[in-house]
This record gives structure tokens, sequence and C-alpha cells, in this order.
């Protein structure tokens, strides 16, 4: 039986998406839910799976090809997997763009491997034995790939090359001579979610009236309580560390409640208060900055707060946050201080109107009581849409998250 492999159905808000990657070529055995095809759209990767065992027959939509939904990709041919490639359906010319794949050495075929894993190690000939694999069941991952790559070259050594049939050698080419003090250069596209976040973060800077307030907070109290208890912590909650970023999120859950137009946004000449403090955290990932949110993060504990950021953490590095975990949000924390940065001005998140830049915990010389004491200081920024929010509101918010983080027993007392 013949099926259509369709795109998914995508939300109202992402109206297209771009095909990324096919791990099958046509005439190739698939096993059910096996990944067929990886969609970018402008904020997430969707994967498009195997409907059940069979043959992909023919693709329609190659890589690098813009689809709408539920817009047919490629024809399948459902069947038992045969031990032998089936010959390719596809059209004599179609099949002809199609590479056919040479006969090569299949020695690491014992070495489990994910299929982004796989397609980055035969385009950068890599030998799969040399990589460390983290994965299940010793499974080698896409990120075990990508830090093999990173690491030192003398570590990395190419996989051995098939040897050419004696009766057929295959010529080697000319060895390319680079001239003498020749900088290199290298051209690549953007990425659909690297440019949209240009685009947001162009468009947050032309549209909005924003200012950045700073302060700074004495992180003593924080990392004492922390000290005392992150064993107990992560032994009563199942291996969960306790962070920083839960105390900033109840602090400035607490602060919004207190100052409701910091928690607003604008929609036209409207002002939006909500209700509810849904809380975006900034993740970094190889493909671009994305902002998983925290739901209802008023009725979060520590611990699920902790769990939630690890868990968005794992899935922004392996591509897999969904549309729905990104969507919405009144209020958004970045902490540029995990990659050292000691102070910056973050920039809004549209229609949001305030952004909560953490930073690097430093010691610091400070004057305490008359007396100078070395304290570990954070400093920290409010970027605020001055259109909504006066000066006065923002400072006193940015106090209160400073007050609270500098006696932590206020945020659970709420006082």
């Amino acid at each position: 039986m013949t099926i259509e492999i369709k795109a998914p159905t995508l939300p109202e808000s992402v109206p297209d998406g771009t095909i990324a990657t096919w791990y099958k070529k046509p005439g190739e055995s698939v096993a059910r839910d096996e990944l067929l095809v990886d969609i970018e759209t402008d904020k997430v990767v969707l994967e498009v799976v195997a409907p059940a065992d069979g043959v992909l027959q023919e693709i329609k939509k190659g890589e690098g090809d813009t689809i709408v939904s539920n817009e047919v990709l490629a024809v399948f041919a459902e069947g038992e997997i045969s031990k032998e490639p089936a010959k390719s359906a596809v059209p004599a010319a179609a099949a002809a763009a199609v590479p056919a794949e040479d006969d090569e050495d299949k020695s690491d075929e014992a070495v489990l491997m994910s299929p982004a894993a796989r397609k980055l190690v035969e385009e950068n000939k890599l030998d799969p034995e040399q990589i460390t694999s983290t994965g299940k069941d010793g499974r080698i991952t896409k990120e075990d790939v990508l830090n093999h790559m990173k690491a030192p070259a003398a570590k990395q050594q190419p996989a051995p090359a098939a040897a050419p049939a004696p009766a057929a050698p295959k010529p080697v080419p000319a060895p390319v001579t680079v001239p003498a003090g020749a900088r290199a250069e290298e051209r690549v596209p953007m990425t659909r979610l690297r440019a949209k976040v240009a685009e947001r973060l162009l468009q947050a800077t032309q549209t909005t009236a924003m200012l950045t307030t700073f302060n700074e907070v004495d992180m003593s109290a924080v990392m004492e309580l922390r000290n005392k208890y992150k064993d107990a912590f992560e032994k009563q909650h199942d291996g969960t560390r306790l962070g920083f970023m839960s105390f900033f999120v109840r602090a400035s859950v607490e602060a919004l409640k207190r100052f409701p137009a910091v928690n607003a946004s604008i929609d036209g000449n409207d002002i939006i208060y909500h209700g509810y403090q849904d809380i975006g955290v900034a993740v970094s990932s190889d493909r671009g900055l994305v902002v998983p949110v925290l739901r209802d993060a008023d009725a979060m504990s520590l611990a699920d707060i902790e769990k939630s950021i690890r868990d968005y953490g794992l899935k922004a590095r392996d591509g897999k946050l969904s549309i729905e975990e990104m969507t919405g949000g009144t209020f958004t924390i970045s902490n540029g201080g995990v990659f050292g940065s000691l102070l910056s001005t973050p920039i809004l998140n549209p229609p949001q109107t305030a952004i909560l830049g953490m930073h690097k915990i430093q010691e610091r010389p400070m004057a305490v009581n008359g007396e100078v004491k070395v304290h570990p200081m954070m400093y920290l920024a409010l970027s605020y849409d001055h259109r909504m929010i006066d000066g006065k509101e923002a400072v006193q918010f940015l106090v209160t998250i400073k007050d609270l983080l500098e006696d932590p027993a206020r945020i659970f007392l709420e006082v």
C-alpha cells in the first residue's frame, strides 16, 4: 500500500517551514517510527517519522524547499522491510538528482548512532570508534559528534577510507594550494530560527521605548541557603539540583504581583494586564536563542522550577522544544552570567514589556556597617518599555527583587 508522507499541521503563528535534513534516500527500507526528515520552522525543528515498516519510494520536497501544513513530502510504500535495498520508484530524472549509495566500508555498523549523528560522521569523515558516546545503550548522539569535532585537532583522525578496487582505481585529485597569507571565508545561510531571532530583536529596538535600569544584589544569603540544603534538596527531589535561577524566578513572581504593569503587555492602543505569571527563561542552543515558558510560575515550587529549566535545556540542546512550550510568557529572565558576563542590557521580548538580566557572581569589597568586607555580588539589569512602565515602577520593581534575594525568607513568607 502506498502512503503519502505529509508535513505536520503547523500552528497559526508558524506559516511555513523548510526541509532541513532527509535521513533516508529513495529506495531505502525504513522501520516504523524511524526518523525520515527534519522540518525547521521559525521556532522549532519538527520530526516526521515513518508510519509503518516499508520503503521510501519518492522524495517530493528536497532539502532547502519551503513547505506548508499537510503538504506532501514523499511517497512511502508500506510492507515488510527487505534486507536488500528496494529499487527506487523515482523517475529517472529525479533519480539522477539523488546520488547513488557507494559500496563502502560498513565496519561502523556495530556502532550505535542516531541518524543526525551518523550524518555528521559521514559528512566529516570521522571515525565513530574515536567518539565518546553518552546516549542510551552506548548510542552516539549528535551532541557527542559536535563535542568530538570541537576537541583539539590532534585527537581527531578521519575514518579510514575504503580501498579502491584494483581493476578500476579512482584518480587522486590534485592537492589544493592556498596562497600564503590568504584568509579563509565561509558563507552559510542563516537558519530560520536565527533569522527570526534577528528580526524580533531588531523589531524590539525599533518599535519600543526601551530603557534599562541597574542595581546589584548581595548573593550571600542565597548562596548560604543553597550550600546548606543543596545535598538534601537533590536527594529529596530525585537528583534535581538546587540552582540560583529558581530563586530569581520566585523573586520575580512576587515582584510582578506587586507591580502589575511590569507583567502587562501592549496590544495596539490597549494594555493587557495578566492575572498570572508565565516566566520565560532564555536558553542558548546551537541553533540560536530560544525562550521556553514556565507556565503559572507562581504555583511552582523551587524543585518544579529547577526540573523544568533542566528539561528545557536538554530539549533546546537536542532541538526537541515544541512550539507550545515557547509560546506566550508575560516576563522573561536571561542569565548571561553563565557565560561570564558581568553587565549587559538585555533586549525586550515583545509583546512583553520587561526583561530581567542576571549576571556573573563576583566577589567585591563592599562597605558593610562602616567596614569593608568581601561579598559575592551580582549586577542586575531590568530593560523595560517606557511607554508602559514609568522609571519609578521599574526601579522599585528591581529593588524589590534585590530585597527578596538578600533575605530569601521573604520570598516564602510573601512579605
